[in-house]
């Protein structure tokens, strides 16, 4: 009997492993068959390496990108092909965050049961959650000049605007060799996959970490003569602002002020609040994972600390991660994530995730000082914002950035606007973010 009983047991071993095997199978296969069937060499969906299925098209149901017997369109106009090339990729996949790659899956209509068979052979239609007209004027505004724009709706995290430079017609795409300056990281889409010095906008996250951990913050009085001596060395600052109180030194952006905080604050717990605010590490935009800012934690006392609280020394930042940043400041202290892809079915029901990052007050506090005084600049806009003119050495000229957000009555609008090299960050960065926010408003009344 018990040798009846120990062959019984032999034989469903190998039962039990195959169900396991089966089981697992079929998990990888739940988890991961939607990547399987939008690998380049499933040659059901796939020509040459170019996805030849499904239709792409913007929030207004402008087509993107189509297929027109079998092979790949893009847009008509090639003003509108060249502002959405990031969002949208190239045919060959070099955009490797462009959606016809990242949303390969949705535009082949891939489902559990059927795979990426489709009857008709066209696929699904997806649409993005950009506005094209916005990224034409975007693209207009950068004139060719290496940068980012993102416009989203802080509310909701959909992307309204999201325009990289350099770019290309895809349609028409150039040859590129080595040290061609005219298409520098041309596949790369500067606004989820490039880190810059972000210089005086980082100064918003050293005032958040400043609210929140320094009691008697409102009472206090600073003192700018124009530098601020350290253990290490001296931070400048643009002129003698002499006597400050904290609100006004977010409004003349005082390195003195912001660097004397950095250092009472302390390294440990700036790098905590840029972890938790996004700014530091990788962060994602839907499927997409960001490029990873950075935050080095300098010694006590010494000017590099101070500098890192300004936004120089080692700092990098994404411009999609500033732009959570700044949604947050706008939605009271909650950061809603971004999104690319309108949703369709079941998960439209659903509102997007949202973490909160710092408090309502702080958020509010905050925002109340960002209100720029250039108004005369930003006509009908309650523009709340901060510029960054973000010193890169080398001889070359700093980056320009300008993000914030609008107050204006039911345009819960974000953005952020990096110019490569540009300059001043108002000067620079400001028109280019004014002009794409006064086209929203625009077409949307």
């Amino acid at each position: 009997m018990k040798k009846v009983k120990n062959r019984a047991l032999y034989a469903l071993l190998p039962a039990a492993i195959t169900i396991l095997g089966l089981l697992l199978y079929i998990g990888k296969f739940t988890f991961n068959g939607n990547q399987w069937a939008s690998a380049t060499f499933n040659g059901t969906v796939y020509r040459g390496g170019v996805l030849t299925t499904g239709t792409l098209t913007d929030r207004n149901g402008v087509v993107l990108a189509g297929i027109d017997d079998g092979k790949r369109t893009f847009a008509d106009s090639a003003e509108t092909r060249r502002a959405t090339l990031h969002a949208v990729g190239d045919l060959h996949g070099n955009i490797g965050t462009g959606a016809l790659t990242i949303f390969a899956p949705e535009l082949m209509g891939y489902n559990i049961l059927t795979g990426a068979y489709s009857r008709t052979g066209e696929g699904k239609t997806a649409a993005l959650t950009i506005d094209s007209r916005l990224n034409v004027e975007a693209y207009k505004a950068l004139d060719g000049r290496r940068g980012a724009v993102m416009v989203i709706n802080y509310k909701t995290g959909e992307i309204l605007c999201m325009v990289s430079s350099p770019t290309f017609d895809p349609l028409s795409p150039p040859t590129i060799v080595d040290g061609d300056a005219a298409f520098e990281g041309v596949y790369l889409n500067r606004s989820i996959s490039s880190a810059y010095t972000p210089g005086s906008t980082f100064k918003l996250l050293t005032a958040v970490a400043a609210i929140e951990s320094i009691r008697d913050l409102p009472d206090r009085v600073f003192e700018c003569d124009g530098s601020l001596k350290t253990d290490s060395g001296e931070v400048t600052c643009i002129r003698a602002h002499g006597k400050l109180a904290f609100d006004d030194a977010l409004a003349v952006s005082c390195n003195v002020v912001f660097g004397s905080l950095a250092l009472e604050i302390g390294a440990n717990k700036l790098s905590d609040y840029a972890g938790r605010a996004g700014l530091s590490g990788r962060g994602t935009v839907g499927a997409i994972t960001t490029a990873s800012g950075n935050f080095d934690k300098a010694e006590p006392g010494t000017a590099d600390l101070a500098w890192s609280g300004i936004g120089q020394y080692n700092n990098t930042v994404c411009p999609a991660s500033m732009l959570r940043f700044v949604g947050a400041i706008a939605n009271g202290g909650v950061a809603t994530e971004m999104s690319l892809l309108e949703k369709t079915g079941i998960s439209a029901i659903f509102s997007a995730r949202t973490s909160r990052i710092m408090r309502n007050s702080t958020a509010v506090q905050l925002g109340e000082m960002m209100d720029y005084h250039s108004q005369q600049n930003f006509p009908g806009l309650e523009m709340r914002a901060k510029s960054g003119t973000a010193e890169v050495g080398g001889g070359k000229s700093p980056h320009a950035w300008f993000t914030g957000f609008i107050e204006n009555e039911g345009y819960p609008l974000a953005f952020v606007v990096v110019v490569e090299n540009g300059g001043g960050g108002t000067a620079i960065a400001g028109p280019i973010a004014n002009r794409v926010l006064q086209a929203y408003i625009k077409v949307e009344q």
